[in-house]
């Protein structure tokens, strides 16, 4: 795991100590050697950090040179399957001087070209110079676990792991695409391929390009098919799924240093210790996090639990909401993005505490979308069932319930809410916020320059793009291809990402090795939601290796005291932050509102904390990224 970035300079030379600069903005994504490569006529330059996963001798660097010195290569991830994809091309007449997945991929390219992409299994981005064509190949894998960001004008291409190396290397700060803080104020998140940075985009998931004479071609060269018309019975489901997740696991073992696992306690990190337990030598080392704020933020009796049913060697950590308060600027600097993810802070201590151990650790993401694992899915269908019988004047109903209804329950407003339109329209993801509530933020004069960059820049194109690929699927199938192509992809691996890079932590997520997803994508729906229960294939392949008590459990996922914390320990932060004169939002938002929503939640009168977490983010973020 490791940090990459390079840059093509069309007007002047590339620079050493520049890209070095940008380099050392992210020292943490690769502690162990790191390099710069400049083309002999400077055009190109690559820039590489390394975390030493597999042959951490020197001859692991990167940026690696291709024997005939035509092709460089600077690549992040981990491509499992190297060892079957080098015996191949040995077969071929290649020969290797490393043990690393990075010599392969190169030699890989060099055979099949951008064909390569398709034998991979495992999180990369990818970056080739070819010396001999002068073009740079970018690749990313299917699901997008491992980031690239890009920045282009008429005098460079810059790309990196991270914006914030792409911003060390420009002149000044890129306007905001302010129309993108309303996607923030819906998900929570900014989801595509644009961020706030203007001129600043992320290489979508599943997709390489090729930058050529200042030229860049994109390609998409995966996607996921949903095909449900045939039903083979539950068990043949039910045997192939733990089949491949088994074989996800065990690949997903390839490593020259000690592993662990992120152990919550849930179904899904537990049942990757169920089926790993038995295939190692020594105890398992396992890791949990939990809130010093009581048994509702505690989820480490359920991970005890596992822990001693499978003998592991495990290691748990209290955190307090003053650790968490404290935390808060370098959250904001180490996500690089606003994202709302407090759950994400959980993650960086648990990763820090399994830094003592171990380098590489396995987690349970992805579950929950490819098993239809959230209790969203179930209320989807309760709500299409009631728009069927109430019809238009019921949801008119809803409607006017729901817009007045700005400071009580999230929930229930954003229910309400949904009831009124069709799934293309009510279904924006996991985190989605109600409309009505953020629009009573927007100062007017920001509202009419939101609507009117919407107009321009075809605003929403992204989403209705993604219901457009499903055309004809069942509304579950929609929700979950949306889910992994919006909310998976841009909250929670980019969370994983940064937070365990932030402490050096490798972190292997094999609910999503892509066969598995493919497979998932042919279970019938009826065979993933079935009585009352979610994500059922893996709760049955589960029964008689972990306790009932942990499979039929209600889901807590790194349950984070926000709504009391705001009403203690960040009650003074928050107000400093937010209606200090200096505050950037205030040039979006009515300052009045904010103060509203505050007074309301410290007075107990509503539940706002969701709201508040999303403006804190905001300002922090906009404090360290705007002038």
């Amino acid at each position: 795991m490791c940090g990459i970035l390079g840059t093509l300079n069309y007007q002047n030379a590339a620079d050493a100590h520049k890209l070095s600069a940008m380099r050392d903005t992210m020292p943490y994504r690769g502690p162990d050697d790191n390099g710069v490569w400049l083309s002999d006529d400077k055009y190109c330059g690559l820039a590489h950090l390394r975390l030493s996963i597999l042959d951490p001798s020197p001859a692991g660097h990167q940026p690696r040179v291709e024997q005939s010195g035509r092709y460089v290569i600077s690549y992040n991830g981990e491509v499992y399957n190297y060892i079957e994809i080098r015996a191949e091309l040995e077969t071929k007449g290649y020969t290797f001087e490393t043990g690393t997945d990075t010599e392969v991929i190169l030699q890989a390219y060099i055979e099949y070209g951008t064909e390569c992409l398709s034998l991979f299994n495992g999180m990369f981005a990818i970056a080739i110079w070819d010396n001999e064509t002068r073009e740079l190949f970018l690749a990313r894998d299917r699901l997008g676990i491992k980031p690239v960001y890009y920045y282009q004008n008429a005098n460079e291409f810059i790309f990196a792991s991270e914006t914030k190396a792409i911003l060390k290397g420009l002149s000044e700060l890129p306007a905001l695409n302010i129309e993108l803080i309303d996607d923030y104020m819906s998900f929570g998140y900014i989801p595509g391929e644009k961020t706030l940075h203007q001129g600043i985009n992320r290489l979508m998931p599943g997709h390489f390009a090729i930058v050529k004479d200042q030229v860049m071609t994109t390609t998409q060269w995966w996607d996921l098919k949903f095909d449900n018309q045939t039903d083979k019975g539950f068990d043949y489901y039910l045997n192939q799924s733990k089949t491949l997740l088994e074989s996800a696991i065990d690949l997903r073992l390839r490593s020259d240093v000690p592993l662990g696992i992120f152990l919550s306690g849930g179904i899904d990190s537990s049942a990757v210790v169920g089926l790993l337990a038995d295939k190692v030598k020594e105890p398992l080392k396992t890791f949990s996090i939990a809130y010093d704020f009581g048994k509702n933020f505690d989820e480490t009796q359920y991970a005890r639990m596992i822990a001693e049913k499978f003998g592991t060697d495990h290691h748990e950590l209290k955190i307090t909401p003053q650790q968490f308060k404290d935390f808060i600027p370098q959250y904001i600097e180490l996500m690089d993005e606003p994202v709302t993810e407090a759950a994400a802070i959980s993650l960086f201590f648990v990763s820090k505490l399994a830094k003592e151990k171990v380098t590489v650790a396995l987690s349970g993401e992805g579950s929950d979308e490819i098993f239809a694992g959230y209790d969203l899915y179930q209320y989807m269908n309760v709500l299409e069932k009631y728009r069927g019988v109430v019809g238009q004047s019921g949801s008119e109903f809803f409607a006017g319930i729901s817009n007045k209804i700005l400071g009580e329950s999230h929930k229930v407003s954003k229910y309400l809410n949904m009831a009124t339109q069709p799934i293309e329209q009510r279904y924006k993801g996991m985190s989605t916020y109600p409309d009505a509530s953020k629009e009573a933020l927007y100062k007017p004069d920001f509202k009419a320059k939101l609507d009117a960059e919407k107009q321009k820049t075809n605003h929403g194109a992204f989403s209705k793009q993604l219901f457009e690929n499903m055309k004809g699927q069942d509304q579950l199938n929609k929700m979950l291809y949306f889910d992994t192509k919006t909310w998976l992809v841009d909250d929670l691996l980019i969370k994983a990402d940064r937070m365990s890079m932030a402490t050096s932590i490798e972190l292997r997520v094999p609910f999503l090795d892509y066969r598995l997803v493919e497979f998932a994508a042919t279970i019938p729906s009826h065979h993933k939601i079935k009585k009352g229960e979610g994500k059922y294939p893996l709760k049955k392949m589960m029964e008689g290796i972990l306790p009932n008590d942990i499979i039929y459990r209600k889901k807590m996922g790194f349950p984070t005291p926000l709504k009391l914390m705001f009403q203690n320990e960040m009650r003074e932060y928050a107000q400093d932050l937010l209606l200090s004169d200096d505050s950037k939002l205030h040039s979006y938002f009515k300052k009045d509102r904010i103060e509203q929503l505050i007074t309301e939640h410290n007075a107990n009168k509503y539940d706002h904390h969701k709201t508040l977490w999303q403006l804190v983010v905001l300002e922090e973020w906009l404090r360290r990224n705007t002038d």
